[in-house]
Parts: C-alpha cells; sequence; structure tokens
C-alpha cells in the first residue's frame, strides 16, 4: 500500500460511521475515491454510496463507464438525474455558468445523499490552486469535502493511486463538460450538445492516438484543439476529418495553431 493511499483511508476512515456518499464522475480522481471506499469496506462494513449524475452536460458514454467500475468495485451506486439547462443561469451561458451549475447539481446530489454524514467528491489539490474553477466556490458552500485536495494531492500524485489502485486507463484525459466547448454567450441547447458531443466521437474515431482534443464550437465554424506534435496526424486525416464533420453542419472546420489548452475561452 502506497504513503497516499494510507493517508487517504486515514482520512476517510473517521468518516465511515456516518456514512460516506461520493459525487461520482467516473473520472480518475473520483475513480480513485470509489476505490479507496471500496478498500474501506473491506475493513468493516460502512454505509456507502457513489452517486452518477446524468445531466445533458456530460456524454452519455460517462453513465455507464461509470456504473461498470463501481459494479466491478462492489460498491453501491446509483444515477441521479438532472437538468441544468432548465436554469437560465446555466442555459444562458454567462462566465459565472460553471459556479451556477455546480451548485445546482451538488444540491441534487445532497438531496440524494440525505442520511450520509459526509459528501466528498474528487477535486483535487490542482484544482484548488487552478486560477478559474468557480465551481469550487459552490463545493464550499454546500459543505462538499474534497479529500484529494486536502491531502494537498496533485494530478500526477492522483494518477498513481489509480496505477497503485489498478484503475483502468489511469492516464485518461480529463473530460470537462461539454459546456465549455462554446463561447460564453452562446445559450446552451441539448442540439448543440448533442452535436458537439457527436463530433468529438467521430473526431477521436479518426485520430485514435490522439488523446487531448476539444472542438470549439463556433456555430458553423469548428476549431479544432489537439496538441502541436498530433498536428501532422491532423493534416494527414484531413479530408476524413472534413467528411466526418460537414455533415453535422460544420461548413468550416480549423486546426487552432496555439494548440490543445484546457479552458482555452477563460
Amino acid at each position: 500500500m502506497t504513503r497516499d493511499l494510507t493517508r487517504l483511508l486515514e482520512w476517510l476512515r473517521p468518516h465511515a460511521a456516518g456514512g460516506v456518499a461520493l459525487a461520482y464522475s467516473g473520472g480518475v480522481d473520483s475513480a480513485v475515491l470509489l476505490a479507496a471506499l471500496a478498500e474501506l469496506r473491506r475493513e468493516t462494513s460502512f454505509p456507502c454510496l457513489a452517486l452518477t449524475l446524468r445531466t445533458p452536460l456530460q456524454r452519455q458514454a460517462e453513465t455507464d463507464e461509470a456504473r461498470a467500475l463501481a459494479e466491478r468495485l462492489g460498491v453501491p451506486w446509483r444515477l441521479v438525474e438532472a437538468d441544468p439547462l432548465a436554469a437560465p443561469a446555466v442555459s444562458a451561458n454567462a462566465p459565472d455558468r460553471c459556479y451556477a451549475c455546480k451548485r445546482l447539481m451538488m444540491a441534487r446530489l445532497r438531496e440524494a445523499a440525505a442520511g450520509f454524514a459526509l459528501l466528498i467528491d474528487g477535486s483535487n489539490a490542482d484544482d484548488r490552486r487552478a486560477p478559474n474553477r468557480p465551481g469550487l466556490r459552490a463545493l464550499d458552500e454546500l459543505g462538499v469535502r474534497s479529500p484529494l485536495a486536502a491531502l494537498g494531492l496533485p494530478k500526477p500524485a492522483v494518477r498513481d493511486l489509480a496505477r497503485a489502485l489498478a484503475l483502468p486507463d489511469p492516464d485518461r484525459p480529463a473530460t470537462p463538460c461539454l459546456a465549455t466547448r462554446f463561447p460564453y454567450g452562446t445559450p446552451l441547447t441539448e442540439a448543440r450538445l448533442r452535436r458537439v458531443e457527436a463530433a468529438e466521437e467521430r473526431l477521436r474515431a479518426l485520430l485514435p492516438q490522439t488523446r487531448d482534443l476539444r472542438l470549439r464550437d463556433h456555430g458553423d465554424l469548428a476549431r479544432l484543439e489537439v496538441p502541436a506534435a498530433d498536428f501532422p496526424r491532423v493534416l494527414e486525416r484531413r479530408e476524413a476529418l472534413l467528411a466526418a464533420l460537414r455533415p453535422l453542419g460544420y461548413r468550416f472546420v480549423t486546426l487552432d495553431l496555439a494548440a490543445f489548452r484546457s479552458g482555452s475561452f477563460d
């Protein structure tokens, strides 16, 4: 057992008796917490529940992936439905959208976690240091605890923990919500979100070796962000990429010379 895993279990152990609910997206961070809870349950039985939100803002495949891992690890799992697009503060896609959305979704998880003393999420130390993470304020306001951040664990340490816990694909990229593909001020609709989801699925199928990939939606223009090292792959598949994206309504397809960067609209 690694030192960081020992520290994580020590952090969780005092809370076990009152019950622990996990906001569980299926990403590397929350998967590490899921596996740690499963490890703790081998010591002693305690109330535990992994809660996965399904909203229009997530890739639909994420739900199936999250459920499969929870079932494999033997942690009770529940799907929670929510529609942040029903809130004008979210669908208008203003710069404070992330705060409004996180506040709504975590409040929904709070309701689903009734009876559990603790609700935790997978925010890590790097998230806490990031310059533009308004959603973290909503976590603090609602009393959601973040063990990885509390222990000072940055993303590389979390990936090491995922490897130690034998979790699938510990190096997989982050999958931020689909709203991040649109400039602030572009209204968010179900149709727009599904279109960008379909577009990125087609891109990943054509560029399987490109792990960090975003399609930024500018109406009828699609702006592709990939690491600079992957530019030759994109150009080699230029015709296939155009053929894949134009039927979705993207008349123009561009390659962003600034390369992939998380949160480029910020």
